[in-house]
């Protein structure tokens, strides 16, 4: 789909560490896997939005793959709580994107620090990001 698309091209662009590069078969296998949400995909694209401005160094540092499987785990995560248990939720988001838990428990906590854990999107800002991916 011309989302998994975009995804892929602006991932790879704001995270543009060679090492595991971001592709297309990853994000269709995990988003199949999670059952990622259009809302979740648009709310971690947000989010990475927000990094480009406020952390670029933390853009520089990770992979495109792991932004990809962290944003969009935290996202589902700020849309979906249903007060799950946390260690289930992670669990199933470290399989589906085939790392350890540990790594997604890491990934998670960096991601959260450097986006300073400002999660909170104004339905503006997801309205704007939707216009934006249209164009």
């Amino acid at each position: 789909s011309s989302a998994i698309d975009i995804a892929v091209e602006l991932l790879q662009k704001v995270a543009p560490s060679p090492v595991h590069r971001l592709q297309k078969k990853y994000v269709s296998c995990v988003s199949r896997e999670a059952c990622i949400s259009p809302c979740s995909m648009m709310l971690a694209l947000v989010y990475i939005e927000r990094l480009r401005h406020r952390n670029p160094e933390y853009l520089q540092q990770i992979s495109s793959s792991d932004l990809f499987l962290i944003s969009m785990m935290v996202a589902s995560k700020y849309l979906y709580d249903e007060g799950e248990e946390e260690e289930v939720f992670n669990d199933e988001w470290a399989a589906a994107g085939k790392v350890d838990v540990q790594t997604i428990n890491t990934l998670e906590m960096n991601f959260l620090s450097a986006i300073d854990w400002s999660l909170y999107t104004d339905p503006r800002e997801l309205f704007e990001v939707l216009s934006w991916l249209e164009g």
